[in-house]
C-alpha cells in the first residue's frame, strides 16, 4: 500500500447521531459545492487552494455518505473506509488520487486487468491500480479487503469495533508502516468517524507499546509542550524526525534521539 502520511490532519466536526450527516457551517457545503461542480482540473486547484482544516471537512462531506454505502454491501466499517481514504490519499491531494483516483493506495498485484499507473513507493516505480472515477476506487476497496483471503478474519469482528479492525488491518499486511493502526484509530477518534459507523460513543483504543528514546504523541500535545518536557528545541523535534508541518497526531510517534 501506499505509504500512509506520518502527519495527520487536525479538525473537528460535528455528527447527527440520528441522521449520521456531517454538520458543517454554511461556508464549507459551499465550497464543497463548488468543488464537485468544477472540472477536475479547476476542482484541483481550487482544493489546493484551502487551508488544511477545510479540505479536510469537504473530503468528509464528500465522502462520508459512499463510505456508508460500502459499509451496507461488505460489512466494512464506514470509519475504517473514511480514515484510510484520508491517509492514504492524504484528503484527496495526494499524487495517486490526484492523477488516477486511487484513494487507497492499491498496488495493482497479480490479477489486476485494469488501467494503471507508475508511482514510487516502497520501491520505484511500482505499480499501482488506476480509477475513472472516485466510486471505483472506493468499491475495489471493500472488494480488495473482501475477496482476499489474508483480511479474511476482519469480517469477523463487529462493524462497530474500529479498534479491532485497525489492528487487523496492520497485521494482515495492508500497509508496511508500523504505526498504521494507531494512525487510523486517532483519525477515527478525532474526527468522530465512529458515528458513521452508527456508534454513539468511541472505543477505548490501545496505546501504542513504548519504545527507548520515543515518544507517543497525546491528548492536547504540541510540538513545543513535547521539545520543553524532553529538554529539545522544536527545530530539532522537526529535524530528527522529518516533519513537514507543525500538526501531530493521537499516538503518533516521535523520535527523541
Amino acid at each position: 500500500m501506499a505509504r500512509g502520511v506520518a502527519l495527520i490532519f487536525v479538525v473537528l466536526f460535528l455528527v447527527s447521531c440520528g441522521s449520521k450527516k456531517v454538520v458543517y457551517n454554511r461556508e464549507v457545503k459551499r465550497t464543497t459545492k463548488k468543488i464537485e461542480e468544477a472540472s477536475p482540473k479547476k476542482a484541483e486547484k481550487k482544493l489546493a487552494a484551502l487551508d488544511v482544516r477545510t479540505r479536510m471537512k469537504v473530503y468528509v462531506l464528500q465522502y462520508a455518505e459512499m463510505a456508508q454505502k460500502e459499509m451496507k454491501k461488505y460489512g466494512i466499517p464506514a470509519s475504517i473506509t473514511l480514515a484510510q481514504g484520508l491517509l492514504e490519499s492524504q484528503a484527496g491531494m495526494g499524487e495517486l488520487a490526484v492523477k488516477s483516483n486511487n484513494h487507497f493506495g492499491i498496488k495493482c498485484h497479480k490479477g489486476w486487468r485494469g488501467a494503471s499507473v507508475s508511482h514510487d513507493d516502497d520501491a520505484k516505480g511500482e505499480c499501482f491500480r488506476k480509477y475513472k472515477k472516485v466510486e471505483q476506487s472506493y468499491r475495489d476497496h471493500s472488494e480488495f479487503l473482501r475477496n482476499r483471503s489474508r483480511y479474511s478474519d476482519l469480517f469477523k469482528m463487529n462493524k462497530r469495533d474500529y479498534v479491532s479492525w485497525a489492528h487487523g488491518l496492520k497485521k494482515a499486511g495492508y500497509a508496511t508502516d508500523p504505526q498504521y493502526a494507531y494512525k487510523l484509530i486517532s483519525l477515527i477518534e478525532r474526527y468522530e468517524l465512529w458515528q458513521f459507523d452508527g456508534s454513539k460513543a468511541p472505543l477505548k483504543a490501545s496505546k501504542p507499546p513504548k519504545q527507548k528514546h520515543t515518544y507517543f504523541v497525546q491528548q492536547g500535545d504540541t510540538l513545543y509542550s513535547i521539545a520543553k518536557k524532553f529538554n529539545l528545541s522544536v527545530e530539532k523535534l522537526v529535524t530528527i524526525n522529518s516533519l513537514s508541518s507543525t500538526d501531530l497526531a493521537i499516538g503518533q510517534q516521535l523520535k527523541l534521539k
